[in-house]
């Protein structure tokens, strides 16, 4: 019996369908597939991945970092002593050498200050105390008439579960007291090393009976729990193989003369692409250079400023305050915050009163806003302002990935992402998004001027105004 030979399929425009033109039909769709599905998996994909990476390897990423960015701050200063002969090498010794001063000079300066406040630690302690004490007293009246408050509202449910509570124990989240046993068994769970003592009292009461009284004792081992102080010291050395690391990466890089720069530029193909990454580079040298030495200077003097304004009003170590107002300052927004909040404290617990507190954060304030509002938009270009907000998340996320570190470099990078964004084609929104200068009022002259005739000559419709500006009428 004869078998029907099988027909090839027939296409929708009557043209038969071979199992050849159906592959080839597949493979060519599958690049615009590949173009439209899974493009934002892959980018979401690799931002999680980057993230892990960076914050995975802090340790070798911080230093790293903070050379490169020195580097391009540094990079103007060789070239000024190569044009007097000053060989790379030589200029990347002195730099280094120069680097290392100041490090010693800050950790001198302020080796004495945080001796005497460590020698001080029981005394300040004590008086912790005495003005914790001092100052709730000051608010117990405040406290007595919240508590007659209370005591009107709640005196029925008070008297009606006095009677069932027992007489010591934490209060739990359900409002109920806990018992001496459940209050014993939480601190065993919450306190690594605590252990747990019972002990049972048996007696006879007038009638006979026998009664029992149990007596929990819960003892925590702290001698396995690193100090604050330990933990600051066992900071130390990796602290200090970071900064050796950053020290010795920078001297290379700058000893190298313009050989990165060099490669860099050979990576490119094209005559048009190596002149824009070398401009790029360029740009980014300027940017930085110009950003940070100027963020240097005005630091320096901030923390000058704060130094002599606590000595006047009587703080300790006025020397220490103005180290950590130079250093703090680094970290926008969140530095000035922090640095007047630790003068509130201090001042909180140094003078008797509320007033001077007050006076002393204010002053700290003022400074910093004066610093960041008048002073440094003006030595700051224009060129170098940034957006607000993008400024206040990225500081935020790099505090996240790298905590102190990560907020004193956050700035800077940004500076170079928006360098970089205005140099490489397609990401200049981008970079006007990351800018920080007020935009051009967004209008149409034309239009403009063809609404003004309207008015001038009467009522016009849209695409009459569009046509005499020039514009082709809406469809």
């Amino acid at each position: 019996m004869n078998q029907p030979t099988p027909q090839p399929a027939s296409s929708q425009d009557g043209t038969a369908k071979t199992p050849e033109t159906a592959d080839a039909a597949v493979e060519a769709a599958l690049p615009q597939a590949r173009k439209t599905i899974p493009g934002w998996a892959v980018i979401g994909t690799f931002l999680i991945v980057l993230f892990w990476f960076v914050a995975y390897a802090q340790a070798f990423l911080m230093p790293v970092s903070l050379a490169i960015l020195l580097f391009f701050v540094f990079i103007p200063i060789r070239r000024f002593l190569e044009k007097r002969g000053i060989g790379a090498t030589i200029s990347a010794t002195l730099i280094t050498a120069g680097m290392i001063v100041v490090v010693v000079v800050l950790g001198y300066l302020a080796s004495g200050p945080v001796s005497q406040i460590m020698a001080d630690v029981p005394n300040i302690s004590d008086r912790l105390q005495e003005r914790a004490q001092e100052i709730r007293s000051q608010f117990r009246k405040l406290e007595e008439v919240a508590e007659q408050i209370d005591e009107a509202t709640n005196v029925d449910s008070a008297e009606e579960g006095a009677g069932d509570r027992p007489a010591t124990g934490l209060p739990r989240t359900d409002g109920v007291v806990a018992s001496p046993i459940e209050d014993a068994q939480q601190r065993i769970i919450n306190e690594p090393g605590a252990t747990a003592t019972v002990t049972t009292t048996t007696t006879t009461d007038a009638a006979g009976e026998a009664e029992q009284a149990q007596e929990i004792t819960v003892q925590v081992n702290n001698s396995d729990r690193p100090s604050t102080m330990g933990r600051a010291l066992a900071l130390g050395p990796a602290a200090f193989g970071q900064v050796i690391f950053t020290l010795v990466l920078l001297f290379f890089m700058i000893s190298s003369g313009d050989l990165l720069y060099l490669k860099i530029v050979q990576s490119f193909d094209k005559l048009s692409e190596k002149r824009r990454a070398y401009e790029a580079l360029r740009a980014i040298e300027a940017s930085l250079s110009t950003y940070l030495g100027a963020i240097t200077i005005i630091n320096a003097g901030l923390g000058l400023c704060v130094g002599i304004a606590m000595w006047i009003w009587g703080m300790p170590s006025p020397l220490l305050f103005g180290l950590a107002a130079f250093v703090l300052n680094f970290i926008p927004y969140i530095g000035a915050i922090g640095g007047t909040v630790i003068a509130a404290v201090v001042a909180l617990f140094v003078f008797d009163d509320l007033l001077t507190p007050v006076l002393v954060a204010a002053t700290y304030l003022g400074l910093t806003s004066i610093e960041g509002q008048l002073i440094t938009p003006y030595f700051v270009s224009r060129r170098l302002q940034l957006n607000t907000v993008v400024v206040f998340l990225t500081v935020a996320m790099w505090a996240w990935l790298w905590s102190v570190i990560g907020m004193i470099v956050a700035v800077p990078m940004l500076v170079v992402l928006r360098v970089l964004a205005e140099h490489i084609p397609g990401l200049e929104k981008f970079g006007n998004f990351l800018a920080g200068d007020i935009p051009a009022e967004m209008q149409d002259t034309d239009e403009q001027e063809a609404r003004s005739l309207a008015r001038s000559r009467g009522s016009m419709s849209d695409d009459e105004i569009r046509a005499a500006s020039g514009r082709a009428p809406r469809a």
